[in-house]
């Protein structure tokens, strides 16, 4: 049996290891060469165009919408009202289906148990409805419908108020059903005076959003889709109630039963 001399296998083994680490070295060398290239490309400095951008680990969704997506989310909950010759607007705002509204729209009704008021919900449900409650010095009322849609989409109650922010109305003006509209809140603490339906109202939202005749009792909303608002009347100098670009809102927490709701003014009325 032949034996290779322990001064060749040495030399053999030295050879060997010797081979292998300089390959480790080189595949070393070329991982570092492809995490280079691959920074590089990936910042877009090899052709000049920007990488694609990373998705964020925890994305954070925008405090406000589109007026698109604001009538997209609370369109469902808006109802036309009718009682009598009255026409006017209302909001679903519990999960029971009681409906917000202005007492100016409903009152006429008030006295005999409001056999003639009826709404019309989004899906195109018509039904009968009671007043349930009604608090003329705010120009608030609520409906009890006899009939409810498959699907119940309350609004969202609440949200702060500040001169500047934007906001939208969503109501039936001249019997237009579902109109938008957007303007700015203009000012805050306003009132009206006692004439026309409404009466004397104070403390309210006043904002530039169109509002006509058959808006009353409509959801003034802010940029996230929040009812902020019940709107009752428009500046009315001409009496010929057309819009005069001066419209106001109940606030949403006054019409919950905050505030006290009355007061003076002049040259405005309900519609």
């Amino acid at each position: 049996m032949e034996h290779v001399p322990q001064e060749a296998g040495a030399a053999e083994a030295r050879g060997a290891g010797a081979g292998r680490a300089r390959r480790s070295a080189a595949l070393g060398g070329l991982l570092v060469v492809v995490a280079a290239l691959a920074y590089w490309l990936g910042g877009g400095g090899g052709n000049g165009e920007r990488a694609a951008p990373r998705p964020s680990p925890t994305p954070t969704p925008s405090a406000t919408l589109t007026v698109p997506d604001v009538f997209e989310r609370v369109g469902p909950s808006v109802v036309v009202v009718r009682s009598g010759k009255s026409l006017g607007t209302g909001v679903i705002a519990t999960e029971d289906g009681t409906i917000l509204t202005a007492y100016h729209v409903v009152k006429g009704s008030a006295g005999d148990g409001a056999a003639d008021v009826s709404v019309t919900f989004a899906d195109g449900t018509k039904a009968k409805a009671a007043i349930a409650s009604s608090n003329p010095k705010r120009d608030v009322a609520t409906l009890k419908p006899t009939e409810l849609p498959e699907i119940v989409v309350p609004a969202t109650l609440g949200g702060g108020v500040e001169v500047g922010a934007p906001v939208v109305a969503i109501g039936n003006p001249l019997g237009l059903t579902y109109s938008v509209s957007t303007g700015v809140v203009s000012g805050l603490d306003r009132a009206t005076g006692g004439t026309g339906q409404g009466g004397g109202l104070k403390g309210l939202i006043q904002f530039d959003a169109s509002v006509n005749p058959g808006s009353s009792g409509g959801p003034l909303l802010d940029a996230r889709g929040l009812v902020i608002g019940v709107v009752v009347s428009i500046a009315d100098p001409g009496g010929d109630e057309a819009f005069a670009g001066i419209a106001f809102a109940v606030p949403i927490g006054a019409a919950l039963g905050g505030g006290d709701g009355d007061g003076d003014g002049d040259g405005l009325g309900a519609i």
